[in-house]
């Protein structure tokens, strides 16, 4: 009945500061504020439609990049030419992931210019996040290896990485065609 007389920001300051304690399986203590569970349980509550989203929008943006002039390769399990095709309908039959690869023909600057020229996507090493984020692997994430090495883990000069967001494929597609009218 208390919390029934409390106004909204009242209410909100109230739950933010409760916290449930656990006891870990090596007995230390974990700490976790009520309103952060709230909030985790209402993002898992719309996971398979953030996914299916995510899923969709790869595969448009993973088609749309397959048929480009600059692009000399495709790396998504939901293309029907992919390797991984065949396994992807079976263990993801909803959706191949929001994850799609690709590497340009001009290589390592171009690249780098890409991910510059890009206005919707957020440039970032994250992935699964709502909005569209890149990452050029060979000047960022894997900079510190010799080209020798990059190359051994699968990262080529024009690697580029794309975790696709919920944004409208269109948008998406028509911010890779700007930047990638240059090369």
């Amino acid at each position: 009945i208390a919390l029934l007389s409390m106004d909204i920001l009242e209410l909100l300051h109230y739950f933010a500061s409760l916290a449930v304690v656990s006891k870990n399986a090596d007995m230390s203590l974990s700490v976790v504020k009520v309103l952060n569970s709230f909030l985790f349980l209402q993002g898992l509550e719309t996971l398979h439609l953030r996914m299916e989203r995510h899923s969709t929008n790869a595969l448009a943006v993973a088609q749309y990049l397959q048929g480009h002039p600059a692009v000399a390769w495709v790396n998504y399990p939901g293309l029907e030419t992919s390797q991984w095709n065949e396994l992807s309908q079976r263990i993801l039959p909803r959706g191949a992931s929001g994850i799609v690869s690709f590497g340009l023909d001009a290589g390592r600057e171009a690249g780098s210019k890409l991910v510059e020229s890009l206005q919707l996507f957020s440039h970032l090493a994250n992935i699964g996040d709502a909005k569209s984020l890149v990452i050029h692997n060979a000047s960022t994430t894997h900079s510190q290896l010799s080209v020798d090495e990059q190359l051994a883990t699968g990262v080529t000069p024009g690697y580029v990485r794309l975790s696709i967001g919920i944004e409208h494929p269109d948008d998406i597609i028509r911010d890779l065609e700007q930047a990638l009218a240059q090369f």
